[in-house]
């Protein structure tokens, strides 16, 4: 399942459609959002790096991590500092958000939104739609020297977003860049707990892949009992990984997986699934076994059957007019024959009719035809 996310966002958009869409919803009793989007964000990176993805690199929106951890969760993970500068843009939403630094300094003009310094660019004010929608495309055309190559956007926590703009223009934001011809694929993380319901159902409409992680223990209460206690350490570690995937044909595929946080890294792991469960609780249970044991089939070998009763023991050969018998097999049947023609009557070569009446009162047959009277 989480093979076939990382394949769609490999992949990309077709001529025509809008590009995949992954949302990653997380709360408080499964924080583990953040470890599922860095996964997805180095599978990306690996086929990028790899030249199997249709996108030429990534564009990272950084709000609730700095540039400085991203590019070194990279390096952690196999790729040096040529691919990093090569294959990645951080859009750094993060240092100074909202330009209070610049602003006291007065180092910067009152035009100046952005600051690139690398390949990370410094977004002095988040609260700009329209100024980070800009950022995010203008980094993406510096991957091809004509601007014609798609490239991909990794936004770190659409929650952040929020705090600085409304529903709507995120919303608007997010429903852009995925329908714009440049981008190939889009993915987001969000914290669903601190938001009302209708905003993570806004985020899910405007996605093509649901990835909610739920806890594998549910807290029973407020009260820190050792079962609380227990389903904090496990869930801290492991996640139940419920994702939706709507097809192009308006179907939609519910799976389920166990997200495992590893020293090596994340590892997911399948779970039987309901109609699996429910499939094999309604299998009948039948009270006879239909295999055989080794005394039952030596049993069932040595029952005689209706034909082999005859004779004494010996094997009977049936003549029937289809094959020639052999020069053993004819004598013997010529002996047989010739012992049955002792046993006749005498004068049996001519066969006879004996009728008797049942009564006196039976009438001769004659020659009238009995079926004269039928008109025919």
């Amino acid at each position: 399942m989480a093979e076939s996310i990382s394949r769609s966002l490999r992949d990309g958009s077709l001529e025509g459609e809008h590009a995949p869409a992954l949302s990653i919803e997380d709360s408080l009793e499964s924080p583990l959002g953040s470890h599922a989007f860095n996964h997805f964000l180095i599978t990306l990176v690996a086929h990028i790096a790899a030249g199997r993805s249709q996108a030429s690199g990534v564009v990272l929106v950084a709000f609730n991590r700095s540039p400085s951890f991203y590019s070194d969760l990279l390096r952690h993970s196999g790729f040096d500092a040529s691919l990093v500068d090569k294959y990645v843009r951080i859009l750094d939403c993060y240092s100074d958000p909202l330009g209070w630094k610049d602003r006291t300094l007065q180092a910067a003009s009152d035009e100046e939104r952005s600051v690139t310094k690398g390949f990370v660019t410094v977004l002095k004010n988040v609260k700009d739609i329209g100024s980070l929608s800009s950022s995010i495309l203008d980094l993406g055309k510096g991957f091809s020297g004509q601007g014609k190559a798609k490239f991909a956007v990794a936004i770190g926590s659409v929650s952040d977003v929020l705090r600085h703009a409304s529903l709507s223009s995120v919303s608007g934001l997010l429903t852009s860049l995925r329908s714009h011809d440049q981008i190939s694929s889009i993915f987001w993380l969000i914290h669903s707990d601190l938001h009302e319901p209708r905003v993570c159902t806004a985020f899910e409409y405007i996605s093509s892949m649901v990835a909610n992680l739920q806890p594998m223990m549910p807290s029973t209460g407020e009260h820190r009992n050792s079962a609380n206690l227990l389903s904090l350490e496990q869930n801290s570690c492991k996640a139940r990984f419920h994702v939706c995937l709507k097809r192009r044909n308006g179907r939609v595929k519910l799976l389920d997986e166990v997200l495992n946080i590893e020293e090596t890294g994340i590892k997911f792991t399948a779970i039987p699934t309901i109609s699996a469960t429910i499939n094999q609780n309604l299998l009948p249970k039948v009270q006879f076994n239909l295999k055989l044991s080794e005394k039952e089939r030596a049993d069932r070998e040595n029952v005689v059957l209706p034909f082999e009763h005859q004779g004494t023991g010996e094997t009977i050969q049936i003549y029937d007019g289809r094959r020639s018998l052999s020069e053993s097999q004819k004598e013997s049947y010529l002996k047989k024959t010739s012992a049955m023609d002792e046993i006749k009557p005498p004068h049996s070569e001519k066969g006879e009719i004996h009728y008797i009446r049942d009564s006196d009162d039976e009438q001769p047959d004659s020659d009238e035809d009995p079926d004269d009277d039928l008109d025919i």
